[in-house]
């Protein structure tokens, strides 16, 4: 039972994965089809020349990049965060001991302020405070992943008021039981850079936030101002916790880090006393003024050493449920799929009211007859009711699969992504081999909108949603 179980799940994942390259290869031709199409529309081609663009930046590459990056990406911790995409993105270079209480407490008292998290109003907001240099002191901090998960909050410093240049710092809560490389403990790790400007991405042409290359001055800037608020944290550092190295991250902006890490310990002092394991324990650490911020740290023994574990999934667990909690909220990408349906849906109802209005006309030009007589009036109208009925129950079926995948049925998302496939490969098959142009009076809305949808379900998030209540083995 169990084997069979396996079997399951890995034909399920397997399944997935081949959605999710057949989705990425499609948004690849649809991308060249717009291409192609905005040379032949007059000045109407710059409106194609922008949705080419949005296909490939926020759509083709990202899909790419998750294909490749699954690949040749390290799956272990590394210092490194990792974009949505699977690219590397900042250095992890700060490191804190204690509760999420006091972190929170610790970051308002330095002045820092909680980002907002991001949704489609928050995103909207930024971006016209952005053009407008409007202050938005709380705007979103775009996601970065550690221990395959999104940062758990971020903190903010707006710099003159203009959301274009901030400082920002992401947290992330470590894993039970985790331990840095080298033995060392901490609850809590952080990635600090500092916004310059913004710009499109070297890698996926996306509009975003440009970062300063130099990371340890945002670094140093955060423990300066935590420690000017509040002069009893006590902080260590673990001098060449990484290799000094210049590198890019996920937008394509240069970073270059000395490879330290401090660690700041803002739990009272007779907590770390009492801590067993946690804090050094071959020498006291002292408190340190705003001034001197850095202390080689001492390491644990070996036998105090927990089981390491894996920072990133491995790709076999790609598409696995991210949690087992049956409550998992709906991703977008399940709701833009069910949108996308719902219009399908909804051009059907208005085919079938086209029919019911022009039906005559529909008739006269089929000049349909039966044993070589002319229909009458009742054989038209019950041919009318037939093909009004058959129309009726295909919609029907559709918008019964509609709910089941806005409810998270699995069968119901690889039902319409098996869908999807054979139309987008049928209209390949058309234009590669018989020369049938796509164009936007013909059926290049059509191909677009199946692969939109083949995009939005083969998602990671909408495969979590949609296995959530499976178990894994």
């Amino acid at each position: 039972m169990s084997g069979e179980r396996r079997r399951s799940y890995s034909i399920g994942v397997a399944l997935d994965w081949f959605f999710f390259v057949f989705a990425g290869i499609s948004a690849l031709w649809l991308a060249y089809l717009s291409l192609t199409e905005s040379f032949r529309v007059g000045w109407w081609g710059l409106l194609v020349a922008i949705a080419f663009w949005v296909l490939l930046a926020y759509l083709v590459l990202p899909r790419i990049h998750r294909i490749l990056t699954t690949i040749y990406v390290p799956g272990y911790f590394i210092g490194r965060t990792r974009t949505s995409d699977g690219l590397l993105g900042d250095p992890v270079n700060l490191a804190f001991m204690g509760e999420e209480a006091a972190l929170h407490e610790a970051m308002e008292r330095a002045g820092w302020t909680l980002a907002d998290p991001v949704t489609l109003r928050s995103s909207l907001r930024i971006v016209t405070s952005t053009l407008t240099r409007r202050s938005y002191h709380r705007a979103p901090v775009s996601p970065l992943f550690l221990f395959s998960r999104m940062q758990d909050f971020a903190y903010q410093q707006e710099v003159d008021g203009n959301p274009a240049q901030r400082h920002h710092v992401r947290f992330w809560r470590c894993p039970d039981d985790w331990p840095l490389p080298g033995g060392r403990r901490v609850e809590w790790l952080a990635a600090g850079t500092f916004d310059s400007s913004v710009g499109l991405s070297l890698f996926t042409l996306q509009v975003t936030h440009r970062i300063d290359a130099d990371t340890d001055v945002e670094r140093d800037h955060i423990v300066s101002s935590l420690l000017d608020a509040d002069p009893t944290i006590r902080v260590t550092v673990i001098e060449d916790f990484s290799t000094s190295y210049h590198a890019r991250n996920g937008g394509g902006d240069s970073i270059r880090t000395d490879g330290d890490l401090p660690i700041l310990d803002l739990r009272p002092a007779s907590a770390e006393q009492t801590a067993a394991g946690e804090a050094p324990h071959d020498e006291e650490v002292a408190s340190l003024p705003a001034s001197d911020v850095r202390e080689v740290a001492t390491t644990q023994t070996r036998q105090d050493l927990p089981r390491k574990r894996a920072a990133f999934e491995p790709p076999t667990t790609l598409f696995a449920p991210l949690h087992r909690d049956p409550t998992m909220r709906r991703p977008a990408t399940i709701t833009t799929g069910t949108l996308l349906l719902l219009l399908r849906v909804l051009a059907g109802v208005l085919l079938i009211a086209g029919l019911w209005l022009e039906w005559p006309d529909v008739m006269d030009s089929a000049d349909l007859a039966v044993g070589g007589d002319i229909l009458t009036a009742e054989e038209e109208q019950f041919a009318l009711w037939i093909v009004i009925a058959l129309m009726g129950l295909s919609l029907a079926v559709q918008l019964s699969v509609v709910l089941s995948l806005w409810w998270g049925r699995n069968w119901a998302r690889l039902i319409v992504m098996v869908f999807a496939v054979v139309s987008i490969s049928t209209a390949f098959t058309t234009w590669f081999l018989r020369e049938e142009e796509i164009t936007l009076r013909t059926s290049l809305l059509a191909v677009g909108l199946d692969v939109l949808i083949l995009l939005a379900l083969s998602s990671r998030s909408a495969a979590a949603y949609s296995r959530r209540r499976e178990r894994r083995h």
